[in-house]
């Protein structure tokens, strides 16, 4: 097989992966009657490049229908666990995954399932009572190893274990999934400062762009541009693509950061691959129908990506 038909075939395979995130949490979200349902449209890709091209984690170590919350992690919980089994073992020269914005959970299941890391009845449990499968994600949900609470705390709990793993000699990096609205919080900041005066050159972060939060447009709220810049002069590695780009996506991803921590700023659209959604602009944080007849509409839009539009 020659170096083009390698590419072809793994491309393929991102974009099959992405094109069921996004049907997955389009079903679920009619389903529920809600949603965050725009975080999929835009984080797609990079999921799935980071899931199949990019990160080297071992196989699951998760039961593929979640194991029910068995309470908080303490002294006197000998039961408590954590959802990082589903990125596989912490082995030394293996990659380690911290997935910051926990509200983007659903998407992150649907990326679960698509690899083989979940199964697809899981989403049966999504958001129910004494279930892991939690609306906004914790650390006893599949795929999550830390609770990332407010946004930008994971980002700092990222860098201490990029820190551990460097001084342990570990040849394995530490990947960072995070949304562009973590660059209003002050400790995202804190943490890209101690990470560069580490040298953390073993932890790669790739940011959901998208310009969308709680209470509307980014640039309405809080702006963080030059957001690249800024990096830059906290010292950090900095590549801007496309963020539905797969090339662009997995090489700037591979790309050397010697002595700096590197991150892709990818920007997205948060209706690619959806474009009804557009009517909802500027506010698309979180979908709820607003009546039957819109519900029924996105339900049509379900069924033709799924090829039932006859």
């Amino acid at each position: 097989m020659d170096q083009t038909e390698q590419n072809h075939g793994w491309q393929a395979e991102v974009r099959r992966v992405a094109s069921g995130i996004r049907r997955r949490v389009l079903a679920t979200t009619i389903r529920n009657n809600g949603g965050y349902l725009s975080q999929a449209c835009s984080s797609a890709e990079i999921l799935a490049t980071l899931f199949t091209r990019v990160m080297h984690l071992g196989p699951s170590l998760g039961p593929l229908v979640p194991r029910p919350f068995a309470g908080v992690p303490g002294p006197n919980n000998p039961d408590a666990f954590t959802g990082a089994g589903y990125n596989g073992p912490k082995a030394p020269d293996l990659d380690r995954f911290i997935f910051s914005p926990v509200h983007y959970a659903l998407a992150l299941y649907a990326t679960l399932i698509e690899t083989g890391r979940l199964a697809p009845e899981a989403l049966d449990q999504f958001n129910q009572d004494g279930s892991t499968m939690e609306l906004i994600g914790a650390e006893h949900s599949p795929g999550h190893e830390v609770t990332a609470g407010s946004l930008g705390q994971a980002i700092s709990q990222a860098g201490g274990i990029a820190l551990a793993r460097k001084l342990r000699g570990d040849t394995g990096k530490v990947w960072v999934f995070m949304s562009d609205g973590e660059f209003q919080e002050g400790q995202t900041w804190e943490a890209f400062s101690a990470m560069a005066f580490f040298k953390l050159s073993n932890l790669g972060v790739l940011v959901d762009v998208n310009g969308q939060q709680c209470d509307g447009p980014m640039e309405q709220v809080m702006r963080i541009d030059p957001v690249g810049e800024r990096l830059v002069a906290f010292g950090a590695e900095v590549a801007v693509v496309n963020g539905h780009d797969l090339d662009s996506l997995a090489a700037a991803a591979m790309a050397s950061h010697e002595g700096r921590p590197l991150v892709v700023l990818a920007q997205t659209d948060p209706c690619h691959g959806l474009d009804i959604l557009r009517n909802r602009l500027p506010n698309v944080h979180y979908v709820r129908f607003r009546s039957t007849e819109e519900q029924q509409a996105y339900q049509a839009e379900l069924d033709r990506m799924e090829g039932r539009d006859s």
